[in-house]
C-alpha cells in the first residue's frame, strides 16, 4: 500500500458534521465508568464538583485534579467526564471536530477548555493530573518516533505521579478482523461505505469512507475521506512507553477489562509518571534546603 503524505488534520473534515450520528453504538457511557474506576484506583485527579467534589484550594491541587482528553473528537467522552466532577482540557488537531465539541460546551454550559493542538505538539500551560486518549487515536499516529514523541509530551506534562491511560487498536484486529472488508450501512438520511485495506507489511490500514447525506427532499450531498491507522503490539507499546519515562502500572482488554490475548482487538495500558514523582519524593524525605 502506497502511503501519502501525512494529512493528520485534514481527516474528520466533512465527517465532523455527522460524526456522532454514525457514531451511535460507541459506548461512551461505559468508556466514561471505565475510566473514572481506573482513576480512581490508580490515579491523583479527584473531581472538584458534584457529590463527592473536593474542591481545589491551591494552585499544585488544581493542576493536579485536570483531566487532559487526548484526541478529544466532538467531545462526547470530555463531557462525560465533566459531568462526573473533572476539569477537562480537550485537545484535537481537526477544526470540525472541536467545531462540534464547542457547540455541545455551548449547549451544556460545560467549563471545558478546547484547544487546537497536534499531539505530536502538544503544549499546555500546565501539567495535569490525567491524561486519557481512546478511541483509538494514537493509532493515527503512523511512526514509532512521532509515537515515542507523544508519550515523551505526555509525560512531560504529568503532574508527579500523574496517570496516562489510552487505548489502541492491536495489529490482530486489522489483520483479522477489519482489514480489506467493506462495511456498509444505509440510514434514513445518511449512508456510509467504508472499504478497508491493510497491509500486513508496514501494519498501516487504510480506510476509504465514502458518506451520502440527505441536505433537501431527495437531494444527498456526497463525500469521501481516507483514513490510516497503524496496528501496534503490546511489546511496541511497553517498550514505548518505557523509552518515555513512564512506568506501566496495568494493562487490559479493553472489551473485557481481563488480561490480554492474542486475539485481543483493543487495549488499554494505564501508566504513571515516576521521575517528577521520585524527586518531589526525595525532597521530601530530605528536607527543603
Amino acid at each position: 500500500m502506497e502511503v501519502k503524505e501525512d494529512k493528520m488534520a485534514e481527516t474528520y473534515s466533512d465527517f465532523a458534521e455527522i460524526y456522532d450520528e454514525l457514531m451511535d453504538n460507541v459506548p461512551y457511557e461505559t468508556w466514561c465508568g471505565t475510566l473514572t474506576a481506573l482513576i480512581q484506583k490508580y490515579g491523583i485527579s479527584r473531581p472538584v464538583r458534584g457529590e463527592h467534589a473536593q474542591q481545589a484550594d491551591d494552585v499544585l491541587s488544581s493542576e493536579r485534579n485536570l483531566v487532559l482528553d487526548l484526541g478529544c473528537g466532538t467531545g462526547a467522552l470530555t463531557e462525560l467526564l465533566y459531568q462526573e466532577g473533572y476539569d477537562m482540557i480537550g485537545v484535537d488537531n481537526a477544526p470540525a471536530m472541536l467545531g462540534i465539541a464547542m457547540q455541545k460546551r455551548e449547549r451544556s454550559g460545560a467549563e471545558i477548555l478546547y484547544l487546537l493542538q497536534d499531539m505530536r505538539e502538544l503544549e499546555l500551560y500546565s501539567t495535569v493530573g490525567t491524561v486519557i486518549s481512546v478511541c483509538d487515536s494514537l493509532n493515527y499516529i503512523l511512526e514509532e518516533e512521532e509515537l515515542l514523541q507523544v508519550f515523551r509530551l505526555v509525560n512531560n506534562y504529568l503532574y508527579p505521579g500523574g496517570l496516562f491511560i489510552f487505548d489502541f487498536n492491536t495489529d490482530y484486529k486489522y489483520r483479522e478482523v477489519i482489514g480489506d472488508t467493506t462495511i456498509a450501512e444505509n440510514r434514513e438520511d445518511c449512508s456510509f461505505i467504508w472499504e478497508n485495506q491493510y497491509d500486513e507489511e508496514s501494519c498501516l490500514n487504510e480506510y476509504d469512507l465514502t458518506v451520502f447525506v440527505q441536505e433537501e427532499g431527495e437531494l444527498f450531498r456526497r463525500f469521501t475521506e481516507t483514513h490510516v491507522q497503524r496496528g501496534y503490539e503490546v511489546e511496541q507499546m511497553r517498550g514505548l512507553v518505557g523509552q518515555a519515562g513512564l512506568d506501566i502500572v496495568e494493562v487490559l482488554d479493553a472489551d473485557t477489562l481481563g488480561a490480554v490475548t492474542g486475539e485481543s482487538e483493543r487495549v488499554y495500558i494505564i501508566a504513571r509518571e515516576q521521575e517528577k514523582a521520585r524527586k518531589t519524593k526525595e525532597k521530601c524525605a530530605g528536607g527543603e534546603e
